[in-house]
């Protein structure tokens, strides 16, 4: 009898994965293969048959372990965070500035720059995965919907991890038949096979461009990693973006550890009118992966940025700390050296050339400091600055 019930189990068990196998199927995407792959292979990131950063990535795993079991009672709201549904007609004039940016939460951004509707990171599902019932879920609604959005010139990817790429969103852009979506190498397997055609997807190595008019989109560097399978990390690449226009220049990070590069990127593309910098979803025992609220007003400021704006928080928990530490920690760091920061609400617009008072949207919660959780990335080196230099904010 004992070994009846145990075949049984067994059985329901292989069958329980097979369902569940099925239902994500879709979602976990599409290896490179071919022509896409080949072109990859030639990539100078790509080594040993993978992409890799110039950078090492380090882990703590013990730490990064021990980490689960002392979760923040606050990780997550306790109630829905205040948000602002974005009017379609404002969205369909554009801004008087020439540069406005509205934020849907975690790294979904609008961005219209001289002319030019550019979409990051869309994550328009209710969760972050390729299952509908299991996985981070959205702290809110979708604000808006994507056919209210208007017209879209590019949607950029940042990366393949569930909560940039998703792919649920994706397949509901399969009609948008004047759209360019720009991802990093090996990422459009993904969306050629969720129906979006082969001519709208152009993939980009660090430090290519594509041109809309007079508006340009760089893919850049940055310091992470990817994958979506079980066996598949690292198989696609991660980038950021400069976006320039004649009149603005913007910078979006996705998803990254601090990286020497930024000062190139400077460099080549800036100084940038604001700049994008993830600030939540972070751990001392992970410090390369992501840069932590300190960081990313570090990076803002090697970036040569006029105004940052902190993205990354305040959708989906992905790790211990409190919702709201990333905004607290971020704006005691500005306040520090001097940065211009915006805080706005998700779903609102920040045209950061127009004075615009932002308020404290967000509960008081308990989170560590800084120097309680300090989130220091490894292996880099900057050029060192000059002592006046270093004095004055940049």
């Amino acid at each position: 009898m004992l070994r009846r019930v145990l075949k049984v189990f067994v059985v329901l068990l292989l069958l329980s994965a097979v369902v569940v196998l099925a239902q994500a199927w879709e979602g976990l995407g599409h290896r490179a293969t071919g022509e896409r792959r080949a072109r990859m292979e030639k990539s100078p990131q790509w080594k040993n048959g993978s992409f890799s950063n110039p950078e090492e990535i380090v882990n703590d795993w013990r730490e990064t372990a021990g980490a689960l079991f002392h979760s923040s009672g606050d990780a997550s709201p306790a109630a829905m965070p205040e948000v602002v549904k974005p009017d379609p007609a404002m969205l369909a004039t554009p801004p008087a500035s020439g540069l406005r940016i509205t934020w849907f939460g975690h790294s979904s951004m609008l961005i219209e720059l001289d002319g030019k509707r550019i979409l990051t990171d869309p994550m328009w599902s209710e969760r972050a995965g390729p299952l509908t019932w299991i996985g981070p879920q959205r702290y809110f609604p979708v604000l808006i919907p994507l056919e209210q959005l208007g017209r879209i010139d590019a949607v950029i990817i940042s990366h393949d991890h569930y909560d940039h790429l998703d792919h649920r969103t994706l397949i509901a852009m399969k009609g948008w038949k004047d759209t360019t979506f720009i991802v990093p190498l090996g990422v459009g397997a993904h969306l050629e096979y969720w129906g979006i055609p082969l001519a709208q997807i152009r993939e980009v190595d660090w430090w290519e461009e594509t041109k809309f008019g007079e508006v340009t989109i760089a893919s850049t560097p940055v310091r992470h990693a990817s994958g979506r399978q079980v066996f598949d990390r690292d198989a696609t690449l991660w980038s950021g973006y400069a976006i320039v226009g004649p009149q603005h220049r913007v910078y979006f990070s996705g998803d990254t550890g601090l990286f020497t590069a930024l000062e190139t990127i400077a460099d080549t593309y800036g100084p940038f009118d604001v700049t994008m910098f993830e600030v939540g979803q972070y751990h001392r025992a992970w410090p390369d992966w992501h840069l932590g609220p300190e960081q990313a007003v570090v990076a803002h400021q090697k970036l040569k940025g006029r105004v940052f704006f902190p993205m990354h928080w305040s959708l989906l928990t992905l790790a211990a700390h409190a919702w709201t530490e990333p905004i607290e920690r971020a704006l005691a760091e500005a306040k520090t050296r001097g940065v211009t920061m915006v805080t706005p609400k998700p779903g609102q617009s920040v045209e950061p050339e127009v004075a615009t008072e932002f308020s404290k949207w967000w509960p008081d919660v308990t989170f560590e400091t800084g120097a309680q959780h300090p989130v220091v990335s490894g292996n880099v080196n900057f050029r060192q600055p000059t002592p006046a230099a270093d004095a004055a904010p940049l």
